[in-house]
């Protein structure tokens, strides 16, 4: 099992941190793991995206130009990564910002309100967690004990009393992910 996963957004949305998290994840399963950030100057605002490949195998390069998945969180992003998605992939966006909908037909589209969700649990900072989940639920790669022991790894200590909220967020984007049905546009 190989998984190519491109995670992207803006910078503050825990976009780097979800990455790894998963990266973690896939070290507690003894699988082989690359994470690789790439974000600009600015950070907080701008946009940021994190490469995560987890595999049974050895990994010949962090580098990739197509992929398994695309978790899209911004607008900039879907344009950026849509086509970057095998045919027969994953893309997961949650809608809050985005003005242009995903259009392939040859990808598997999934839809999370993570922002929504977020703020409805009272702390937006758990934003990537509601989204973390709902990739789980679609694609079970790593089991949810080493998600949160990921958590442990890549958390500071004295956040670590936040670990159930994170899990929490992380069982309510697995609980509310849905196949995003594309509308045709009637003329």
């Amino acid at each position: 099992m190989t998984e190519e996963i491109i995670i992207a957004g803006f910078g503050g949305q825990g976009v780097l941190s979800m990455g790894k998290i998963l990266a973690y994840s896939g070290i507690m399963q003894d699988q082989e793991v690359s994470w690789m950030p790439s974000y600009g100057p600015e950070m907080r605002g701008g946009t940021a995206n994190v490469t995560v490949i987890l595999s049974d195998d050895r990994i010949s390069s962090p580098y990739l130009q197509i992929f398994d998945t695309a978790i899209v969180l911004n607008q900039q992003s879907m344009d950026k990564f849509e086509e970057s998605v095998k045919p027969g992939g994953v893309l997961l966006y949650d809608p809050n910002g985005i003005s242009h909908p995903p259009t392939r037909t040859d990808i598997k589209i999934f839809q999370i309100e993570g922002n929504k969700l977020a703020t409805e649990m009272g702390n937006v900072k758990i934003f990537n967690m509601v989204i973390l989940g709902a990739f789980l639920k679609v694609k079970p790669i790593v089991l949810l004990d080493n998600v949160i022991e990921g958590l442990k790894k890549s958390l500071p200590e004295r956040y670590h009393h936040l670990i159930p909220l994170n899990k929490e967020a992380i069982t309510m984007g697995m609980n509310s992910v849905t196949l995003y049905k594309m509308t045709e546009a009637i003329s």
